[in-house]
Formats: C-alpha cells, structure tokens, sequence
C-alpha cells in the first residue's frame, strides 16, 4: 500500500489565509489594469521596416531605366580642329574635349546611373545633390562597348528617390571623323577670288539622328528623355559655331597659350537629344527679318554668288504658311539653314537649325533646273514641317517615327504651295506607288511596330525606309480624303496644341481627329497602321461580288485580317463621284457594282486617294481600255496612271494576264499627261530590268521607240530651241519624251543630244539646265571615252552641286566596262566622288546594264568598308542593296544574295538585314514570273510590231 502525508491544524488555517488574500489581491489587480486599459490604450509597436531593394546590375533591355529623368543639360565642346589648313599640317588636331552637367530628377533610391555614350573617352565623373551640392562617391564608372552604348555609374553612396534633384558631370574626349554621323569634319575646297586659287577649307558638323548625340557627349539619348540644353563652344579664331539657338557671348580667351572664341547659345525648348545640333566653320550667310530671324550659311562663293537667296525667300513663305494651317506660331526666334558639302542624309531637321545637302538648299539660276528649284522648295518644306511634327511633338519611341517623317513628308505637299507649288497629284506617284512597292513583300513591316521589336540602332536606322515617309504620307492623305481635308487640318491644329513640347504615340493624334468626325477613326485607322501590307479589291462587275485580299507580289497565304476599305468609285455612265466602305473580307454582293450595260465600266479608288490596288473582271478592264483608246480625258489623270501600275503589279502577283496590262499601255500615243506616262514608263522599265539581258529586249526596244516618238515629236520644238514647256508636269514628260527616245534608239535623237554635246565641248553650252542629265547621258552612253572624259574633268570643275550631280549622273551611262570599272573605284576616294555620294553614284551605275554586274561585284567585294564606313549613319544600306539587285531573276543571283546573308548572320551583323531579306524575297518572285511570263511578253512585244 502507499504511504501517507499529514499537516498541523495552524499549518492549515495560515495557507487559507494565504490563498485568500492572493486571490483578493489578483482581483484588485485585475480591476486596476482594467481602469488603466481603459484611461491609456496600448499603442501596437511599430512594424519592422524592410531596408529599400536599391536595383543593381544591368538593365533587362536595352532602353534606359526609368529611375533618372533627365532636365537639363549644361554641354561644352571645343573641337581643335583648325578651319582653314594651316601651313604646318602636323599642328591639326581631329579631336575634340568637353564636359556636360545633366541634372536629372531621382524617382526612385538607386545606386546605378545609366546614361549612354559611344566612341569616347570619358575622363571624369561626378555626382552631386544638386540642392546642397553634396558630392555622392562614385566607385566606379565604365562604357559597355555592346549595343547598349551604357555609360554605368555606381556610388557608393544611394542617390534618394522622392524626385530629388542630382546633378551629373562628366569630362570626356573623342574623335572628329569624316564617317558622316556624330560631331564629324567635312573638307571642301573654295576659290580665292583675289588670287583665284584654290584654298582647303576644314568644317565640322553634328549630325545626332537617331542615336548619334551619345557619340559627342554622355547623355540619355532616347527620344522620350525631353531636356533644355545650354551649348558652349571653344572654337578657332575667323570660324563661326552654329547651334539651335542664338549664339551670344563670343568672347576672346587664352588656352593654352592660343587665342579661342567661346561661344554660348541661348538654352533650346526641352527637346530631344537628336533634335541637337552643332556647327564650327568659316562660312558665309545670308539674313532676313520676317517675325523670325532666317539665316542661310554656305561656302562663301555660294553665298556671293546669291545661291541662298531663293532658299530665304522659299523659307518665308513657307514658315507664315506653317503657322497660319497649324495655329501655332515657330516657337524660336530664329532659325539657320545650312548647306554642308557632306552629310550623310538629304536633310536633317534639327530645331533651329537645319542641315541640308548643298543641291538641297542652294540654286543658281543660271545652271539649275526647275527640278533643282522644286527640290530645294520640297526640302524646305519637308524639314519646316519637321520643327512642329517631331521637334515640338514628337513620337515616344522610334516605333512611330512615322508620326515624324510620314507627316513631314505629306505636309510638304501643302508647304511648297507657298510658293507657287502644285504637287500635290505628285504624291501618287512618288509617295503611293513608291511605298506599295516595299509594302508589297512578306518582308515589310508594319507603320507601327511595338516597342520592345525595335531596340538595337539597326532596327531603329531600319526604320527610316519607304514605309515610314511614303506610306506614312500616303496614309494620311487617305485619312485626310476620309474625313475631310477641313476636318483632318482642324483635328492636327487640336494635336498640335494639345501635345507640344511632350511625346505621342498614334493614338493620341487619333483622339484629336475624333473630335473632328462622327467616323470610327481608330476602328478605320487601325487596320493600316497596325497591319503590315494593303489590300487588293477585287471586283467583278457582271454580279457586284466584292472582296479584299492582303496583297503580296510572291504569293503566300498573307494575313486574314480585313481593312477598312473607303472606296471612292465613278461609273461611265454616271460620273458623279459615289463612297462605299468594306470592312470585312468578303465576297460580299455590292449591287452599285454590278453593270447592267455591255459598253459600261466602273472605275474605283478615284485619284488613288486609297492605299489599295484594285482588280476587276477582265470585261471590265477591257471596257477601261477602249475608254482610254477612244477618249482617254473621261478618266482622271490620276487614274490613267494608277489603271497602268495596278495592272502591272496585279499581273506580277499573278492574279492578272500581263498582256491586259501591257495593252492598257497602248493608248499613251495620243496622251502627252505626265502622271500617266512615268507610271508606265516605271512598268515597263521593270520589264527591260527583267529582259535587257535576253532576246526578248529586242522588240520591246522597238516597241517602246515606236510609242515614244510622238511624245517626242510634241516637245521637239522646244527641244531643239533650247526651251522648256509652261506647265511643271510637262517639263518633266519633255525629259521623258529624250531619256526613253534616245535609249532605245529614235536617230534624231541621238542626233539631237550627240550635236548639243559637241556644242559644250566646244564651249557652248546651250542645253537648258532641265534637259542636261537626260542629253549628258545620251551623249556619253553613244559615245567614246573622249566624251566620257570630257565630262569627267568638267565634273571637277563644276562648282554648283546641283550641275555636279547631273555630271555625276551622266558619267554612269557610258557602255564602255573599263570606263564604268574605273568610275567605281573612284568611289571609294573621296578626293574624287564625296562620301555622301558614294551610295548614289554606285546606284547610277547599276541602272546600265554593263554596269549593273560590275556594281553588285563592287559591293560584295566591298561589303566590309561599306558597312564599317556607313553601317553607323542614318545612310541606308537598304537602298544600295535595292539598287544594284533590281535585275536579278535567276537561280544564281539569289544564291549570291544568300550567300551575303549567310555571311552576315555568321558575322552577327544585323545592318540591313530586313532589307536584303526583301531583295531576296523580290528576287525570288521575279524568278518565278519570268519563267511564266517570258514567251508571253515577247509574243505581244512582237505581235505589236
């Protein structure tokens, strides 16, 4: 059993009383926290606080981070270059020194900047707060020599967040090199009129679009990263330095034991770094007052001799123009134009201060054509057009840079009427039939792309293509008939006013237009923007069925998605202009399409004013033929030409008989309109592309001979008087009537310009400056080297740019392989052919078929320089690639056009690449039409003799 416990009486009642008063006082306790509870409620402690994730490492893509925006830059350049070559040449400098504060505002805590930099030494890097001026320790700082450009700083110490102010400086040094992009030198040559020799002059020029600001100073160089900047240069004393905005201060200083001029401009609008632009030369100008101050700067030859004048007088007109249609006035007090002996790109639109090829902004009256004349008049108002659609507001990311050059290029048409222009039926031609061309591959590409597919600079340099400017432009004059020319300008106005000095993407303009219309515009506007290609309307016109296809020269299935198709259509016997909309692919049954009479026609897309092709049932073609060749003036000008360069390209997709096509040429002997006859003179020059190397060349010469000499028996008179034609139009079919007669052999023409040239050669030059390129070329391609080298030496003498380029030119069209071999080694030396005109003169080249494989030879050869010296610049490859591959349709040229592109991919290099996939994708629809289609053309080549 188990033991026992015991305990005393006391014991017990002493515990009793024990437990009773611990129980007693547990209760007052409890009462007393309660009443204490109640007097001071408890505050919960505070939450641990996590430190703040401060972002290291590289961004994830190749756009800068968001944690740094910058606000203004403080920029200081002095180039060391001297202006005029001095006689000790071993004391030139290419190399320039500098420094820039940027101060940039702080979102969020971060150790790490990014900014971007290329092709120079950065020296020094400081960070301070830009309130205290507290100096942030930098650990260390380095250039990534990848396709990012980064310049990557990182502190020690954490820059904080809350839009804190920072400021950013920076030394640096780089090079001055004559690749045409960055801060580069241009040499030119200038007579001494005292002594009348000749004198070497040095300039330097920026040329900063797209992505070349990076490449003068570290800076956040993408289009969003909105900023003013203050300019400052040291230059050599007798030059003059030229930025965006007015130069004041220029003050005499000693360095370094040698007198300088220091510059500094007034601070620029916030904008965009490729809006930047420098200049430090000895060049002359001319000014004139009208609200803004207009300056035109140029050799100082060109100045005396009055080449600026008609530029100033262009500018004006234009610049009161602009602001009245745009309701807002040029928002800087001046603005300076410049004609550079070399730039890499026609013109660029920097805000303030625009660059233009010489033969761009200079005209001499007394050698010029009135083409020159029209050029410098377009160019002007291209780039105008710029300094709101761009520079005032401009596109977010260089996705839609069409907001920029697709605008620049359509206003154009309506800034040049300023002056007494009227081109607008032109931008068919030029701009819609251009851009269905490209936009007619697999391999084009939408106007708008989405951000992240354009990232690398060979994407963004890409960009700048015939899809951008001319689709860009023939887009919006669809849109613009759609809703009204009134209403589209009212809806720009809003657009303008709303978005200036910010950024915008194409739905923002669309917003505005909508205020303007009862239209769905973004339901309309979508399809062409967002989808690569354009339709083909088909119609057949014995039951109204009606529907749309993506059109694709190499047929393949294409993309589903229907347009919004506004279809403006005229019947013969009703010509009063009626609208109908297709929005879905069809076929649909359109009863207002249907014929009920055998002799009636129907003709849709009036004036081109859509960006479609339009194809019908073979009656209904043949009934638009007998029009033509019975009475051709019932169909719009327009028209006739886009009836001749649908059928063409219809037939080249194969979806068309080409002899449909090639008979709708037939009834031009009795049309003297240019707009129909350069359509068909581009179509049937793709023929003689396809053919001029085979037998079928033959009686397409003489079929063409034989169509020509009418035309040129209308405009022979003015021919052999030296004169040109009243009307603009004509004066350009009068070199169409000389250029196609002589080179497929009518004798008095040949006669004709072979007389004129022994004239010049002579020493008379009677040829009127507009007919000069076309009787040159006829002269020289029927000639012999005597010729060739005649023209050649008076080349070099040649002072004008504009009378150059026609020498150039004509240069090309000798038949003789040794002459046209030696003329494209010259191109690669640019004491004889200048860099910026290497592209154009190889390109002059390949359009002769003896020199056509000597310049494909050329380029492959010289792949590597070309792409080493203008890889980097806003020049296209892609146009070099088109031009010397537009012959190609056989198995072995697309094998070579493979094998470059094996080559590239191998080496990496992705310049030009959607480009040479295009001429590859042409190549290979030619191949597949010439073999259908080569017995067919020659049997009604011949059939028509």
């Amino acid at each position: 059993m188990a033991k026992g416990i015991g305990m005393s009486k006391a014991l017990a009642v002493g515990v009793g009383v024990l437990t009773v008063s611990s129980v007693c006082g547990l209760v007052m306790m409890a009462v007393m926290y309660k009443i204490q509870i109640d007097r001071f409620p408890p505050v919960s402690p505070p939450t641990p606080t996590k430190p703040p994730v401060i972002p290291t490492g590289l961004p994830p893509t190749l756009r800068l981070p968001d944690n740094l925006i910058p606000e203004s830059y403080k920029v200081l350049i002095q180039p060391y270059l001297y202006a005029v070559i001095p006689n000790n040449y071993t004391n030139q400098s290419f190399a320039f020194t500098g420094h820039s504060t940027v101060r940039v505002k702080c979102m969020i805590v971060s150790k790490s900047i990014f900014l971007h930099a290329q092709d120079l030494n950065v020296t020094t890097v400081e960070v301070r707060k830009s309130d205290s001026n507290e100096k942030l320790s930098v650990s260390g700082y380095k250039i990534h020599q990848n396709e990012t450009n980064f310049l990557e700083i990182q502190l020690k110490d954490a820059m904080s967040g809350n839009e804190t102010y920072y400021d950013i400086f920076t030394k640096f040094e780089g090079e001055l090199f004559d690749v045409l992009d960055g801060f580069y030198v241009s040499g030119y040559t200038e007579k001494v009129k005292a002594e009348e020799e000749e004198e070497e002059d040095e300039d330097q020029e920026s040329l900063l679009q797209p992505t070349n600001a990076r490449k003068v100073f570290p800076c956040f160089d993408e289009p969003a990263l909105k900023a003013v900047f203050q300019i400052t240069i040291i230059h050599r004393p007798d030059t003059v330095a030229l930025s965006n905005g007015i130069g004041d201060n220029n003050t005499y200083q000693k360095i370094d034991g040698e007198e300088w001029i220091v510059t500094t401009f007034e601070e620029t609008p916030i904008m965009s770094t490729y809006s930047l632009a420098f200049t430090v030369s000895d060049f002359k100008s001319k000014t004139r007052h009208s609200g803004t101050i207009i300056h035109i700067h140029a050799r100082g030859d060109a100045i005396y001799a009055g080449h600026a004048d008609y530029a100033l007088e262009v500018t004006e007109k234009v610049l009161i123009r602009y602001q009245d249609i745009f309701g807002l006035k040029y928002p800087l007090t001046k603005i300076d134009q410049i004609a550079l002996p070399d730039i890499s790109v026609e013109a660029m639109e920097n805000w303030g201060f625009i660059s233009y090829q010489e033969s761009g902004l200079l005209y001499d009256k007394s050698t010029a054509s009135t083409f020159d004349q029209e050029r410098v008049a377009t160019l002007i108002a291209h780039e105008l057009a710029h300094q709101w659609f761009g520079n005032l507001v401009t596109m977010r990311w260089w996705n839609d840079l069409w907001l920029n050059e697709g605008f620049a290029t359509y206003m154009s048409y309506i800034g040049v009427q300023a002056d007494g222009w009227d081109l607008r039926d032109l931008i068919v031609l030029r701009e819609t039939q251009t851009a269905f061309q490209v936009d007619s591959l697999n391999s084009s590409h939408p106007l708008r792309l989405q951000e992240n597919d354009i990232q690398t600079f060979s994407e963004i340099t890409e960009l700048f293509d015939d899809i951008t400017y001319s689709k860009g432009a023939a887009v919006l004059r669809m849109l613009a008939t759609f809703m009204t020319e009134d209403a589209f300008m009212r809806g720009i106005k809003m657009y303008l006013a709303k978005f200036e000095y910010k950024n915008t993407v194409y739905k923002d303009l669309l917003k505005c237009l909508q205020e303007e219309t009862k239209e769905d515009l973004e339901g309309f506007m979508s399809t062409w923007i967002e989808q690569v290609g354009y339709p083909v309307i088909t119609i057949i016109t014995q039951t109204g069925e009606t529907s749309q296809e993506h059109f694709l020269l190499k047929q393949t299935q294409g993309h589903d998605i229907a347009w919004h198709v506004h279809i403006r259509y005229i019947k013969d016997r009703d010509l009063a202009e009626k609208n109908d909309v297709l929005k879905v692919k069809g076929p649909v049954r359109r009863p207002h399409f249907q014929l009920q009479d055998k002799d009636e026609w129907l003709l849709a897309n009036v004036n081109c004013a859509g960006f479609f092709r339009v194809n019908y049932d073979e009656e209904n073609w043949n009934k638009l033929r007998m029009q033509l060749e019975r009475y051709h003036h019932v169909i719009p000008i327009i028209n006739r030409g886009q009836l001749i360069d649908d059928a063409f390209n219809i037939a080249r997709a194969h979806r068309l008989n080409v002899t449909i096509a090639l008979s709708l040429t037939k009834y031009l002997v009795n049309d003297t309109e240019y707009i129909p006859w350069e359509s068909a003179l581009k179509n049937l020059d793709h023929l003689i592309l396809m053919f001029d190397r085979s037998e079928v060349y033959g009686p397409i010469t003489k079929y063409l001979r034989n169509l020509i000499t009418r035309l040129y028996d209308h405009f022979e008179e003015y021919t052999i008087n030296g004169t040109v034609p009243e009307k603009h139009t004509d004066q350009y079919n009068q070199v169409n009537a000389i250029s196609v007669a002589c080179s497929n052999g009518l004798t008095k023409c040949i006669t004709m310009a072979k007389s004129l040239f022994e004239d010049y050669k002579n020493g008379t030059n009677d040829i009127h400056p507009n007919l000069r390129k076309a009787i040159y070329c006829s002269a020289i391609a029927s000639g012999d080297e005597y010729d060739w080298e005649f023209a050649w030496m008076e080349y070099q003498r040649a002072t004008v740019a504009a009378e150059k380029d026609k020498l150039r030119y004509a240069l090309s069209c000798t038949k003789e392989i040794w002459l046209l071999n030696r003329y494209l080694q010259y191109t690669i030396d640019s004491s004889k052919i200048r860099k910026m005109d290497m592209f154009s003169t190889i390109n002059y080249i390949a359009k002769n078929v003896a020199g056509q494989p000597l310049a494909w030879d050329f380029v492959r050869e010289h792949w590597s320089y070309i792409t080493q010296e203008y890889g980097a610049g806003v020049v296209s490859l892609g146009s070099l690639l088109d031009a010397v591959t537009k012959r190609f349709s056989t198995e072995v040229e697309r094998e070579e056009l493979k094998q470059l592109q094996r080559e590239q991919e191998e080496k990496n290099q992705g310049l030009a690449a959607r480009a040479l996939e295009q001429v590859i994708e042409r190549t290979e629809a030619n191949i597949k039409w010439v073999k259908e289609n080569k017995q067919i053309v020659k049997d009604w080549f011949t059939g028509e003799l």
